[in-house]
């Protein structure tokens, strides 16, 4: 017999800033495409653009982090391939 466990979601936080046209791109993909994400504005959080660049080693927006891996200064295009290259899905 075999046990099925289903995947586990992996937690999304999307780094952006407000009036960045990559990040409203990356937000209305992750919407259309059934995925759940926590968005924080780092032209508002201090502290969360210090996180960011600990993070990604960059200063540009968005930046993705899902799990461990982390994905900055990209189009849609490039979200796409990440997500699918470490199989995250919605």
């Amino acid at each position: 017999m075999r046990l099925f466990i289903p995947p586990v979601p992996t937690e999304i936080r999307l780094f952006s800033r407000e009036w960045c046209s990559w990040c409203i791109d990356a937000k209305d993909y992750l919407l259309q495409h059934g995925y759940q994400f926590t968005e924080i504005d780092v032209g508002r959080d201090r502290e969360a653009y210090e996180e960011m660049k600990e993070l990604s080693d960059q200063t540009y927006v968005p930046t993705l982090v899902a799990g461990d891996e982390v994905l900055a200064n990209f189009d849609t295009n490039q979200l796409e391939k990440f997500l699918r290259a470490h199989a995250i899905v919605p």
